[in-house]
């Protein structure tokens, strides 16, 4: 068994981000230095499902009662979390929305 990497918050969230804008599994792994494209599904895995909280919790701490270290966060800490994850869907609908822009000029 391998041993486990835990990868700086930053480096989770930039992942996300190059994800949602197009960049393959290998260009993530090969800039950011990230063993397993599977780790990267996980994130995009958790962003989907709200669990941001979970990119700031260290490896083996993923709490499945409550939100586990983010429970401890500083009500300052919790908002700067919902700041980044609300920036992220933002960027996903402004995304959506300039799509659905093209689609429908190819349609006229």
């Amino acid at each position: 068994m391998g041993k486990k990497v835990n990868y700086p918050e930053e480096i989770k969230w930039e992942a996300v981000r190059m994800r949602q804008e197009g960049a393959s599994h290998s260009q993530i792994q090969k800039k950011l230095g990230i063993k397993n494209k599977a780790q990267i599904q996980t994130w995009m895995r958790w962003l989907k499902n709200g669990e941001t909280y979970r990119f700031s919790q260290p490896v083996g701490k993923q709490y499945s009662y409550g939100k586990g270290v983010a429970e401890e966060l500083s009500e300052i800490e919790q908002l700067k979390l919902k700041n980044k994850q609300l920036s992220v869907e933002i960027e996903i609908l402004k995304k959506y929305k300039e799509i659905e822009r093209r689609w429908f000029q190819k349609q006229l």
